[in-house]
C-alpha cells in the first residue's frame, strides 16, 4: 500500500495560474474527472461519462488521458497522440472535454492531479469518476485514501465487476461515507470523503476484448487470449 504526504508536489502545483492546460473553468461548476488510459476509449467509457454527466448533473466532464498508468504494461499502451484520438472519437458532446492535463502538469499519479487541479480552479466542484472494475482494485492506486478525502468519488456499474466492486478494499473502508444512488445529484458538493455507485444500463464493451479483437484483425492466426472478455 502507498501513501503520498500532504507535501507532495509535482511539476507547476506551486504555480497554478501559469498551467495552460487547454481548458477552463468557473467558480460552481460541478466538473467530473474521468482517469484513465483509454488504450484505446471504447462505447464502455462513453458510458460511464454519460452516465455521470446526467446524473451527477455535471457542467462538464473531463477526460483526462494518462501519460501512462503506472499499473499497466507501457509496452502494451498505444502512444498517447492515439489514444487521445480514441477518446475525442467517444467523447461527444460540448460538455464533453478530451485533455493531456496529466502530461502537461507531469502528473502520473491521480491524487496528483486532483490537487493541481483544485488549486488552479479553486471554487470548482470536482468528482472523481470510474467504472465499477476500478473500484474492486482501487486500493492499489497510490495514495488511494487520500484521493477519497480530495474529493467525492462516483462509480458507474459495470457488468462483472459490480459485486467485486461492492465487497472491494476501499469499499468496505469507507463504507460508511456510501451515499445512496438516488441522491447522486448532490454528490458534486458534498464534503468528502464521499461516494456513490450509479446503477444504470450495462455497457460490456472492454478496452482489453477490443484490443484483442484488433489483434486478431491484423493477425486472423492469433490465438483467442481466454482473460479477453
Amino acid at each position: 500500500m502507498w501513501f503520498a504526504g500532504p507535501a507532495r508536489r509535482v511539476p507547476e502545483a506551486g504555480r497554478p495560474g501559469a498551467l495552460r492546460l487547454g481548458f477552463d473553468l468557473k467558480p460552481g461548476m460541478r466538473v467530473g474527472l474521468f482517469g484513465g488510459s483509454f488504450n484505446p476509449a471504447h462505447t464502455g467509457h462513453a458510458h460511464v461519462a454519460e452516465t455521470a454527466l446526467t446524473r451527477l448533473q455535471l457542467d462538464a466532464v473531463i477526460w483526462l488521458v494518462s501519460p501512462q498508468n503506472p499499473l499497466k504494461s507501457a509496452r502494451e499502451t498505444e502512444p498517447l497522440a492515439e489514444r487521445m484520438a480514441s477518446a475525442r472519437r467517444m467523447a461527444r458532446g460540448k460538455r464533453m472535454i478530451v485533455s493531456d492535463a496529466e502530461t502537461r502538469i507531469g502528473s502520473r499519479y491521480t491524487l496528483d492531479t486532483l490537487r493541481v487541479l483544485k488549486a488552479r480552479f479553486p471554487g470548482v466542484h470536482f468528482v472523481w469518476l470510474m467504472g465499477g472494475d476500478n473500484l474492486a482494485q482501487f486500493h492499489r492506486w497510490k495514495g488511494w485514501v487520500q484521493i477519497l478525502h480530495e474529493t467525492p468519488v462516483a462509480v458507474v456499474s459495470r457488468p462483472t465487476a459490480t459485486m467485486k466492486g461492492r465487497l472491494s478494499v476501499a469499499a468496505k473502508r469507507f463504507s460508511r461515507y456510501r451515499r445512496p444512488s438516488a441522491a447522486s445529484r448532490l454528490l458534486p458538493q458534498t464534503p468528502a470523503p464521499a461516494w456513490t455507485i450509479i446503477r444504470g444500463p450495462f455497457n460490456f464493451q472492454s478496452s482489453t476484448a477490443l484490443r484483442a479483437r484488433q489483434a486478431r484483425e491484423r493477425d486472423p492466426q492469433r490465438p483467442l487470449d481466454p482473460g479477453a472478455s
